[in-house]
């Protein structure tokens, strides 16, 4: 019996990640799979949030479009995620060597064809966490208490 996670099919935990400042997370990779398709072929991938601690446990999945134009992000993935250097020298990704990776994403979403899709915006090696986290805090509250100053 094969199990499937559909990104948006609970709702709730869009709430969940427009609750968290500037949508960075500190994940570590549940799953990734290679995905033919004739005109986009991607690897579609599963993160397990580890950080922020309210949303520990919950998935983040998306797709890593691999076409020559969109290689530059899955290789920026694998780079600061830690994939096997060798490997990624040789041009190979293992779908299993990807599991358990673990590393910084940053996300939003897009609106496109009336449907709303989940962006990777940016990454970053897991150890740099705390001060891409903290930035974000600061960022935020900054800019609250700019408003309440003003009002």
């Amino acid at each position: 019996m094969s199990r499937r996670y559909f990104e948006g099919l609970r709702p709730q935990d869009c709430s969940l990640i427009d609750s968290v400042p500037d949508h960075l997370f500190l994940v570590e990779v549940a799953h990734a799979q290679y995905r033919w398709h004739e005109q986009k072929s991607y690897y579609g991938v599963v993160f397990s949030v580890l950080e922020p601690k309210h949303l520990a446990g919950s998935r983040i999945a998306g797709r890593l479009y691999c076409t020559s134009k969109a290689l530059w992000k899955l290789n920026w993935l694998l780079r600061d995620f830690g994939y096997d250097e060798e490997l990624l020298s040789r041009g190979e990704v293992h779908d299993q060597a990807l599991v358990g990776l673990r590393g910084v994403i940053k996300v939003s979403y897009a609106l496109a064809r009336g449907l709303m899709f989940l962006n990777f915006d940016a990454f970053a090696p897991a150890d740099q966490w705390n001060r891409l986290s903290t930035f974000a805090e600061v960022e935020v509250s900054g800019v609250e208490g700019s408003a309440s100053e003003v009002a």
